[in-house]
């Protein structure tokens, strides 16, 4: 009976001691993301707001690359970008260059920024550019749960963006529907390119290898989750559809799309779906 009182307390111990590690004080957080903004302010300083379309112009060149190296089609890539960093205005994209939410994970080893997420005072990578950040996304696909969508044509974006939510990549239900909205609205399948049998077959084989490689390696996934749809926002006197965007990380076209609004007309006391 002692021995098995013994084995409960070091359980309870030791739990706490990894719990504790994965945590990180608001004091410690708040001193590390100011030497992360002191390390990033001329950049901060000079960083002009993107538009969408200036957004997509900005990126979708390497968009381009990354699909020809792994198979994603921009269209993708561009659309989660544009959603995930609300066309690259978002803190994380300002000051940490990261564009898609991705979190540190115990397998990263650079510089981390904290902001709340899931939890309070979520670890989020930092990357020295923007480039990084979206080849860091095309690696954080290569996982075993992923592997079936490089197996679509790398033109198929209806495909990827439903194969993203059945993987678990978005707890929003209506998260395929978001991102081939957004790709619609801007034409993004423009940079999508179809490829022939023999080049699909050779980049099949090098990315599902990799990904076997990467199997028993895998952390668990640690991008940002879009907040579950029953999260809702209530509106109050002086809101208008852009701050209420602006809040939660979203562009106002995808707030109407969240809550099938056809106009920005909104009423106090109204309740609206909201996501990152």
């Amino acid at each position: 009976m002692q021995k098995f009182l013994f084995l409960i307390i070091a359980v309870i111990f030791f739990s706490s001691c990894a719990a504790h590690k994965n945590t990180i004080s608001n004091k410690k957080a708040r001193r590390n993301n100011k030497s992360i903004q002191k390390a990033n302010r001329k950049a901060i300083a000079n960083y002009t707001s993107y538009t969408s379309v200036q957004y997509i112009e900005r990126f979708k060149d390497i968009a381009i690359q990354e699909m020809n190296l792994y198979g994603i089609p921009a269209s993708i890539t561009l659309a989660q970008g544009l959603f995930e960093s609300g066309s690259g205005n978002s803190e994380l994209a300002k000051v940490a260059n990261n564009h898609f939410g991705i979190k540190c994970g115990s397998g990263w080893n650079g510089k981390s920024y904290y902001k709340d997420d899931d939890n309070s005072n979520d670890c989020f990578r930092v990357y020295n550019n923007p480039e990084d950040s979206f080849r860091d996304h095309s690696e954080f696909l290569k996982k075993k749960r992923y592997a079936k969508l490089f197996e679509l044509d790398k033109n198929d974006y209806e495909g990827w963006a439903y194969g993203l939510k059945d993987a678990g990549y978005a707890t929003n239900p209506k998260y395929p529907q978001l991102l081939i909205s957004v790709i619609n609205k801007y034409d993004l399948t423009q940079y999508d390119r179809a490829e022939g049998e023999i080049q699909k077959i050779k980049r099949e084989d090098r990315v599902l290898s990799e990904i076997n490689k990467n199997i028993g390696k895998e952390d668990k996934d640690t991008v940002v989750k879009n907040t579950p749809v029953d999260k809702i926002y209530i509106v109050i006197q002086g809101d208008t559809l852009y701050n209420i965007s602006k809040r939660f990380g979203l562009t106002v076209d995808e707030l109407k799309a969240l809550n099938n609004m056809e106009d920005n007309i909104i009423k106090i006391g109204q309740k609206l779906i909201v996501a990152k």
